[in-house]
């Protein structure tokens, strides 16, 4: 599938927040077609949706798939707004509370929520308090941000950083938000075999300001208190790795987040969550080399097919 030839992009109307003007773009496949069951993905943190490969898979298992570029991320980003940047999580429930409405009223009577590292956090904080969260069937989450990468020492240092530091700036950061040696590990110019717009998701990341930070560990603590009554399906890779310079390891393990975090957090978001590790997975485990990423799609439509028979 080509992403500019096989989907439609539809801009989103959102409500004027303390940037301005808003708006977010729902994306869905050209292929859709009257199927009930069907995937709104939501992308990470400097991130947008360009993973076609993702939508095929999803378009020969029987489901009709729709992808979000989250306000001030890829395709939604204005020019009088700060990438990426949000003061609290639930700011987004806004589009993907639209976007299920909408996908909910073309008949799709059995919809997946999934979210990839950033977004596996905004779809678990969503699956606790948004407004059509009933129209969820169950949730996959791909590498789910439920930690910061960080000693617990290092981890209580950044936050009072970030506290303070919002209050003296208001768009005051931190530094960029992922390592190069992460987006070099994927891209088709670099060390990778993917393309993507590199002023959408750029190599060298967008700056992570405090309020972020803070609205990030805000919906992290608040997990703590998760009650996700649909199953839910966490995938993560085997390892993790720090890794601030390109190694051919970035290939076999996640660089970005650690997945014993997953492991110890993930069961304790609902009463029916089923953990799943993908051997020489990547961070974006549906961006790993060919073996891992067949098995993450492998592992995933089993569960889902189960899912969908009881």
């Amino acid at each position: 599938m080509n992403i500019e030839t096989d989907f439609n992009f539809q801009t989103l109307q959102l409500a004027d927040d303390y940037e301005g003007k808003v708006t977010a773009t729902l994306v869905s496949a050209n292929a859709n077609s009257a199927r009930k069951k069907a995937v709104l993905y939501v992308h990470g943190f400097i991130d947008y949706f360009f993973q076609a490969h993702v939508a095929e898979k999803f378009l020969t298992q029987g489901f009709d798939f729709y992808a979000l570029d989250l306000r001030k991320y890829g395709r939604s980003i204005l020019p009088h707004q700060h990438p990426n940047f949000c003061q609290d999580i639930s700011e987004y429930f806004e589009e993907i509370s639209i976007a299920l409405s909408q996908i909910y009223g073309e008949q799709k009577t059995e919809i997946t929520l999934l979210g990839h590292s950033t977004g596996g956090l905004i779809a678990a904080a969503y699956m606790n308090n948004g407004t059509e969260k009933e129209k969820v069937k169950n949730v996959v989450l791909n590498s789910p941000f439920l930690d910061f990468y960080l000693s617990e020492p290092l981890k209580f240092i950044g936050w009072n950083v970030a506290r303070l530091g919002a209050k003296i700036l208001p768009y005051g950061k931190l530094n960029n938000g992922l390592p190069p040696s992460y987006p070099e590990s994927i891209h088709q110019d670099y060390q990778g075999e993917w393309d993507f717009n590199l002023n959408w998701k750029p190599i060298q990341g967008f700056p992570t300001l405090f309020k972020w930070v803070l609205a990030i560990y805000k919906a992290q603590q608040n997990l703590n208190h998760s009650k996700i009554t649909v199953p839910v399906l966490l995938l993560h890779s085997h390892r993790s790795l720090k890794m601030k310079k390109f190694k051919e390891a970035a290939h076999s393990a996640d660089i970005v987040l650690n997945v014993e975090h997953m492991k110890k957090i993930g069961p304790k978001l609902g009463k029916n969550v089923t953990l799943i590790e993908i051997q020489n997975g990547m961070h974006d485990l549906f961006l790993s080399k060919k073996a891992a990423r067949e098995t993450a799609f492998e592992e995933m439509f089993r569960w889902l097919s189960f899912q969908m028979e009881s």
